[in-house]
């Protein structure tokens, strides 16, 4: 589509573009929540630029281990390349880093959890656009209306249509995101909203993969989505089932 674009001698990169747009929109939802919950809102600047720079490392970890054969070619161009990224990985490294945070600030694990959950869905969905926009990550041939040709994608299609899982998963996200600020009034326990979206995103993570182009690691990708799903729900019950103020997760 449009991986970069030109105003004058400035050159923009549209997927770091919308990956910053992201983090944006993303850190402006939790600034919001933390206020929501009675949380020092000024801790949302640390736990972003954390969550940011954890999620990118991990991205980038659990890319390299699928395409281990690029490691061995150019290890330190591989490494370094603002290509590949796994959201599995990001996620895990975006975690790491926010538990991090809190346990360095002492804060409530739980609230702050629920507090950045919208925040991740809205990230997630520019993040999706920022695909699109770069034209990788797309989807298997097809003849569908939608479909799409990505002439300067990565790597680009040839004149073969596909399906925009981009822009599937972009509109999912949103959908996440609009119904978790929906719920998130009615979950009064910690933890319990964390595990919605994990669930809904574990689902909707795993229907895409039918439809994405072919991949190292798709199957995979696909257990991952399966096991979080599950993990998810049992955590879902039993936060909202324990005793009121007993089995805490701080």
């Amino acid at each position: 589509m449009y991986p970069d674009y030109s105003i004058g001698p400035l050159t923009i990169h549209t997927f770091g573009l919308m990956m910053a747009l992201g983090f944006l929109a993303a850190g402006a939802v939790a600034y919001f929540e933390f206020k929501r919950k009675d949380l020092n809102p000024e801790n949302v600047y640390w736990l972003t630029i954390a969550a940011a720079v954890g999620g990118l490392i991990g991205a980038k970890v659990h890319y390299l281990l699928l395409h281990t054969d690029e490691l061995r070619g150019d290890p330190l161009a591989s490494a370094f390349s603002g290509d590949g990224l796994v959201w599995y990985g990001g996620l895990i490294g975006g975690a790491l880093a926010g538990i991090l945070v809190t346990r360095l600030y002492r804060l409530p694990w739980g609230k702050v959890l629920d507090a950045c959950t919208p925040a991740m869905a809205i990230g997630y969905a520019f993040g999706r656009m920022g695909c699109f926009l770069n034209g990788d990550d797309y989807g298997r041939p097809s003849d569908l209306p939608w479909a799409m040709e990505f002439r300067e994608g990565s790597p680009p299609t040839h004149g073969e249509k596909v399906q925009p899982t981009q822009l599937y998963e972009s509109f999912s996200s949103l959908l996440i995101f609009f119904f978790i600020m929906l719920l998130r009034k009615r979950l009064k326990r910690d933890w319990a909203l964390a595990c919605v979206y994990l669930i809904l995103a574990g689902t909707e993570r795993f229907l895409v993969e039918f439809v994405r182009a072919e991949r190292p690691g798709q199957v995979q990708q696909q257990v991952l989505a399966v096991v979080m799903v599950i993990i998810a729900g049992v955590a879902l019950i039993w936060v909202q089932t324990r005793p009121e103020g007993k089995g805490e997760l701080r």
